[in-house]
């Protein structure tokens, strides 16, 4: 085969690879949003998480005081 028609089969496959690339790059880029996403309510999970764990032992002491600052501390965060 000549160096021409070697040059023709590569320019016609990489316009075959080139949609495909673009494509995954910009699957690539969704799926890394989505995976940020994910991390944020993951984060937000644990937060409240923790806020439900803080409050549990001042209502069960009924510890009124305690429940007022872990709820203040609470709406400052958000």
């Amino acid at each position: 085969m000549d160096g021409a028609m070697k040059d023709r089969m590569k320019s016609v496959a990489a316009r075959f690879r080139a949609p495909a690339t673009h494509d995954l790059r910009r699957r690539v880029a969704v799926l890394e949003a989505e995976v940020q996403e994910c991390r944020q309510l993951n984060l937000r999970l644990a937060e409240l998480t923790d806020m439900v764990t803080d409050l549990l032992v001042p209502l069960a002491r009924a510890d009124e005081a305690e429940v007022r600052a872990v709820l203040a501390k609470y709406h400052e965060s958000i």
